[in-house]
């Protein structure tokens, strides 16, 4: 006696017409933004040059602000009291003035006064984003 297998009707009912209407649109969007991008390298223009020009602000770059257990400030590995500390602070914010980002890394065993001082002196040259680093 053959045995009948009920495979379901699943399969049957499968519509791909969304999947492909997605499909159509991604590719639309992909020729149109390319197409756009392809439109500024046509024009044929010589650019001036400049031989004084300058960049309007350097790029930015992270100040590293290390603290050790005893209190002592080290930017770019040599060792500042808090008057240096501030000069380095004020010629970082000079090259950067809105973008300049200080990273102070502490030692667990300095205390909260040695960290505090530096954030005190980089809102006192309006330095207003800096970020203290722990370990994960």
């Amino acid at each position: 006696m053959p045995v009948k297998i009920d495979k379901g009707n699943a399969l049957e009912t499968l519509n791909l017409t969304s999947l492909m209407d997605v499909v159509f649109l991604l590719l639309i969007f992909f020729l149109v933004a390319t197409r756009f991008s392809e439109e500024e390298r046509e024009l044929d223009v010589v650019l001036p040059k400049a031989s004084e020009a300058q960049p309007l602000i350097v790029k930015p770059k992270e100040l590293i602000v290390n603290v050790t257990s005893r209190g002592e400030y080290y930017v770019s590995g040599k060792v500042v009291n808090e008057v240096g500390l501030e000069q380095a602070l004020r010629q970082a914010w000079s090259n950067n003035q809105s973008r300049q980002q200080v990273v102070i890394r502490a030692d667990k065993e300095s205390k909260t006064k040695h960290i505090a001082a530096v954030m005190n002196l980089c809102n006192k040259v309006d330095i207003r984003n800096y970020t203290l680093a722990t370990e994960e």
